[in-house]
């Protein structure tokens, strides 16, 4: 009974973790642990183990919203986020060929306490990633990570299909499905350099070919003496 407990506990507190994408769309639930995903779906890389969806969301191509559950459980204070897109349906199972391009860089959000917390993030304008050249009826997807402070991955996707801003296909963005629950806070990443990185390739190879043509002459002195010798 005991032991029965402390897993029904334990898989809570997975599934606590997890994220869940409430806004455009989720590519489907994933929050299951079974024999093939024994610690979980949502620790595979790229999309939490979900197969790229039949029914993709209309999403506009400017950019739009994305709102998500981050999930908490204890020992998860704080996590890492950021959101990525893939273009196209060239990759594993007609899906993208990679998740690389950045469109939310990442950072901090803040829980009340170290205690289970559920709540909600919203975007409300995430923009394409820098570069981005998209119409509409192009085929992307959008990817949620999740860093725990614990240094888990956790991975979520919703698929999509961009259309112009203001198609009715486009679902509505209201205070239902995109808020930010008061409890959390935000917080920006940066770092502080303790350490320059010591790599001067092109001083090094210039002082290599110095050297080189210094002495190279050296290689031609057992070739002087014996013309030397065999003039005598």
């Amino acid at each position: 009974m005991r032991l029965s407990l402390f897993l029904t506990l334990a898989l809570t507190a997975l599934i606590e973790a997890h994220s869940i994408i409430v806004y455009p769309g989720w590519r489907g639930n994933n929050l299951i642990t079974n024999d093939t995903f024994p610690y979980g779906m949502q620790w595979m890389y790229p999309c939490g183990g979900i197969g790229t969806t039949r029914n993709r969301t209309y999403w506009p191509t400017t950019g739009g919203a994305v709102s998500f559950q981050p999930g908490w459980f204890r020992g998860h204070l704080t996590a890492q986020l950021q959101i990525n897109l893939g273009y196209g349906t060239d990759g594993p199972d007609g899906g993208p060929p990679n998740m690389s391009n950045i469109m939310v860089k990442p950072f901090m959000l803040q829980g009340p306490t170290n205690n289970p917390y559920p709540g909600t993030v919203c975007l409300p304008q995430v923009p394409l990633p820098a570069g981005a050249n998209v119409s509409a009826g192009d085929r992307a997807t959008i990817q949620v990570v999740e860093l725990a402070q614990h240094g888990a991955a956790l991975y979520s996707c919703v698929d999509i299909i961009f259309a112009e801003p203001g198609d009715p296909r486009i679902p509505i963005v209201n205070e239902t499905n995109c808020f930010n629950s008061t409890q959390f806070g935000f917080a920006q990443i940066y770092t502080i350099t303790t350490q320059e990185p010591i790599l001067d390739v092109v001083s090094s190879t210039t002082s290599d070919a110095e050297s080189l043509r210094k002495y190279s002459w050296a290689g031609w002195l057992p070739l002087v003496a014996g013309a030397m010798w065999m003039a005598l």
